[in-house]
């Protein structure tokens, strides 16, 4: 059966760089399907892929170092065009006959481009709000680019020519004579390049002929018609836990298969305010999905009574989940699928955690964390996405906007976000200090200024005064941080008058807290969250 949603192909041979998944994310917003790949798969595994180009990574070697990953001849042997970004340039031009040296100093940062308007323009949309004068003195609206590397190309293979250079006189863009090569010294991935994805369009769309058929309504279209292949008759089951991933999945599978999937959702007393019954009236109530939930939070405050570990903590949430979905498991006839919330981060991420550089779709295996003894197969529908795609899938299905673009949350809940030994009072109090904090954000607009803000509990008293008394009781911290990758994060700048309306509301609604703080710690050296 044909999958047109795959006909259409960029592969990305990763080299090491940590803008690798930025680049495979901007060719899928051009609805282009993409997939990364080791820069050592084989010939055949090249050629069994059929890409409709090719896109070589950057990476932190240097092209002439002994041992430095090389061009497999095999990419070219394709014919398909082919993008080399910064060292992805730097194979490309020596593999011809170029030469590439160190740069006299490393350039890391914003930098101006100009396009030489003696040579063709591969990139029209990228460059079109840039004036192609040339390398002249009067040289108006540059592009912003950004730059990472430490080598440079010093002279052009024969079969190349120049089309960009920066302001330093750098070369920043070469192509061949033919069209199909190029090579960009600059990261059109990253936000900081102006028109950065216009780049990748032009690449996939005009250079490459790709018509961009990779959309929500086909990825659903396709999930729909594999689940219902692959199940037949069988019953699926679904650990729900109000995470965007879980929720998209367990719409999608209900669309596919309707009443032979069983969502187990599991209270565990360390949830947000309300949100247990926010999942059953979201799923059961206005979806009509079949959801099982267990009340559980009596079993897992016990378990994690005197224990201040935050690793011990999350094993504990762990294994207790796992423990209660088997049970619930068992008493569910004719089960022969385990359906998990994987997306492709998942999958290359497990990848790497084993030592391997294989990223196939095809072959990955179960990072759910789920026992294998459980015999049940997997099924994980959005395992070829993106996050920001998997919330495209949510909305195309019809799932509330305030679900599908909440703020990360933990798997282990609130037992993280309470700093030390977890007890029902620390949760009740936190529970209700974050609805505030919560609630005042989108109130205020700023929630979906920030992309991820929640309160810490922390077990602490402080004295204070409240009426004509002194108090003692305890502190919560609000934080807000602003990120594009979660690898590093910046401090929302909240405004002063909402952090003190903020702090106001949560000491004079929540009964047993006095003093509230607000978390102005980047990442690094801290952490998003605070275990």
């Amino acid at each position: 059966m044909s999958d047109p949603i795959h006909d259409e192909k960029i592969l990305i041979l990763d080299y090491g760089s940590q803008y690798t998944q930025l680049i495979a994310r901007r060719v899928r917003e051009a609805h282009v399907y993409s997939e990364i790949h080791p820069h050592t798969l084989s010939a055949e595994a090249l050629r069994d892929f059929n890409p409709k180009g090719i896109i070589l990574s950057g990476g932190h070697h240097s092209v002439y170092d002994p041992g430095a990953p090389g061009l497999n001849p095999a990419v070219l042997a394709l014919g398909v065009p082919v993008l080399g970004i910064c060292y992805g340039m730097h194979l490309l031009a020596r593999h011809f006959g170029g030469e590439v040296a160190p740069s006299s100093k490393r350039e890391y940062g914003p930098a101006t481009l100009w396009h030489n308007e003696q040579q063709p323009n591969p990139f029209p949309r990228f460059f079109k709000s840039a004036r192609t004068v040339g390398f002249k003195e009067d040289r108006p609206w540059p592009v912003k680019v950004w730059m990472s590397h430490g080598d440079h190309v010093t002279q052009v293979p024969n079969a190349f020519r120049v089309f960009a250079k920066s302001d330093s006189d750098m070369i920043a863009g070469i192509m061949s004579k033919d069209g199909r090569l190029l090579g960009i010294q600059f990261h059109p991935e990253v936000n900081h390049t102006e028109h950065g994805d216009q780049l990748i369009l032009d690449f996939v769309h005009t250079l490459c002929d790709c018509q961009g058929l990779w959309t929500a309504h086909g990825v659903i279209e396709r999930e729909i018609r594999l689940a219902r292949q692959k199940v037949g008759r069988d019953h699926v089951i679904l650990g729900l836990s109000g995470g965007v991933d879980s929720a998209v999945v367990a719409a999608l599978l209900h669309r596919a298969i309707g009443p032979q999937l069983t969502c187990i959702f599991v209270d565990n007393g360390l949830l947000r305010l309300n949100e247990g019954d926010e999942v059953m009236a979201t799923f059961a109530q206005h979806l009509g999905v079949h959801v099982i939930r267990v009340a559980a939070e009596d079993r897992f405050l016990s378990r994690l009574k005197g224990i201040t570990d935050p690793e011990q903590k999350r094993k504990i949430i762990g294994h207790t989940f796992i423990e209660i979905f088997e049970e619930e498991a068992k008493k569910i006839e004719g089960v022969r699928w385990l359906a998990q919330g994987t997306i492709y981060p998942d999958v290359i991420e497990s990848a790497g955690a084993k030592g391997s550089t294989a990223t196939t779709i095809k072959s990955h295996h179960n990072v759910g964390g789920l026992p294998e003894k459980m015999g049940l197969a997997l099924l994980e529908p959005l395992r070829e996405l993106f996050k920001d795609e998997v919330r495209q899938v949510g909305l195309e299905l019809g799932l509330p906007t305030r679900m599908i673009h909440r703020h990360p949350f933990p798997g282990p809940g609130l037992g993280v976000r309470i700093l030390g030994e977890v007890r029902k009072e620390f949760a009740d109090l936190l529970r209700q200090a974050d609805a505030i904090y919560m609630d005042e954000l989108y109130r205020s607009g700023h929630y979906h200024k920030t992309d991820q803000a929640f309160a810490v509990f922390l077990p602490v008293k402080s004295v204070g005064v409240m009426g004509d008394g002194r108090s003692y009781e305890y502190v919560i911290a609000l934080r807000a941080v602003e990120t594009k990758d979660y690898m590093t994060a910046s401090c929302y700048p909240m405004p002063h008058d909402l952090l003190s309306r903020m702090a106001g509301r949560i000491i004079n609604e929540v009964k047993g807290v006095n003093r509230v703080t607000y978390d102005i710690t980047s990442k690094p050296p801290g952490t998003i969250e605070w275990e």
